[in-house]
């Protein structure tokens, strides 16, 4: 360290082998301390390259350079009895989107065809609403049999509140995984929603659990909540056991609640990112809606930590282009993941 002042070396020392710390204490299946937790996410952000590659470590080990892609369908949109204050398809949204019931089977089989080309390997159907009634349920059912009969995609639905008679006959549908995200810390939950309980959200991923399908729940951040309230929720779903963790960053869409919510940079989110991945160190983590928003130039760094992403477009908001994303991978060194878990050649 010739040249370096004392200060300098100071710094380095007490720094750079703490996150290095953190990722040999995640990798051994130990939980960080509140303390720990609070520390990535209030560190300045000259040591944000060291966090990254300590978080990065972790992700290797378990996911290589491996990327999974996703490709969401919004399936039905709108008219949603919730009162979700960071939705666009809420009831007490005002946004202008489309609003439009379940979409024909053919209309879902045009999406999951696009899945495929895309080279995702997971096609994530989504319908708005606080549970399906049973003509809906019936109609999403058909349409995951069909998918599964006509393409090489895993198949992951998002119908809000469901009962395990209702994640059972999803499994018997074929359905590899149920996405129902906690949003946001237990404490923090009634400033998001009120029409249901942050009790209800995980009944559903309990329930999911039980029918033997793969747990999808992760969260909303930039919503005003607290660093705490981040650690918590990154800690009930290490408790759950959740398998693959979306992690969305606000959108503030005008007509919805938060739509005045400004409170992320770049550089929180990747640090964000990193404390999940110290706490989930072998989940799935996406980075899910808000990536192009709030991400923008430092959306390949979020790529050392996270190991997938949404392509296309999001529920009611544009994302950017396959071939950017294909890019971006291809030029980190990265390979895309088939959904039996093989590499994709291009």
């Amino acid at each position: 360290m010739d040249g370096c002042s004392p200060s300098i070396v100071s710094f380095m020392l007490l720094t750079t082998p703490t996150w290095n710390t953190l990722a040999d204490r995640s990798l051994a299946g130990e939980i960080l301390t509140r303390e720990e937790a609070l520390s990535v996410l209030q560190a300045k952000e000259e040591v944000l390259l060291d966090q990254i590659a300590a978080a990065y470590r972790v992700r290797r080990h378990y996911w290589s350079n491996r990327v999974r892609l996703h490709y969401l369908l919004n399936a039905q949109s709108g008219m949603c009895p919730e009162d979700c204050h960071y939705c666009s398809q809420s009831k007490i949204s005002t946004a202008e989107i489309e609003k439009y019931p379940l979409m024909a089977q053919s209309k879902i089989l045009d999406a999951a065809k696009r899945a495929a080309e895309l080279q995702a390997g997971t096609f994530c159907m989504v319908i708005s609403g606080r549970t399906p009634n049973e003509a809906t349920f019936g109609k999403v059912l058909e349409a995951v049999r069909e998918v599964k009969a006509n393409y090489d995609l895993k198949v992951c639905a998002c119908l809000g509140l469901l009962n395990a008679e209702q994640t059972q006959r999803l499994a018997d549908a074929g359905v590899d995984r149920v996405n129902h995200n906690l949003n946001t810390s237990e404490t923090n939950h009634d400033r998001i929603a009120t029409t249901h309980t942050y009790t209800d959200r995980v009944e559903t991923v309990k329930n999911v659990k039980a029918a033997g399908i793969t747990t999808c729940s992760g969260g909303i951040l930039g919503m005003g909540e607290s660093n705490d309230d981040v650690i918590d929720l990154a800690l009930s779903l290490r408790e759950l056991g959740v398998t693959s963790v979306p992690i969305n960053f606000l959108i503030p869409i005008p007509g919805t609640k938060f739509a005045d919510i400004k409170q992320l940079t770049p550089q929180q989110c990747l640090r964000m990112l990193c404390l999940f991945r110290f706490l989930l160190p072998s989940q799935e983590i996406r980075i899910a809606g808000g990536r192009e928003v709030h991400l923008r130039s430092l959306q390949p760094l979020g790529l050392y930590v996270a190991n997938s992403i949404f392509v296309g477009d999001y529920l009611t908001t544009p994302g950017q282009s396959a071939t950017q994303d294909w890019d971006t991978i291809a030029d980190l060194g990265f390979v895309l993941e088939a959904a039996d878990g093989s590499p994709i050649k291009r």
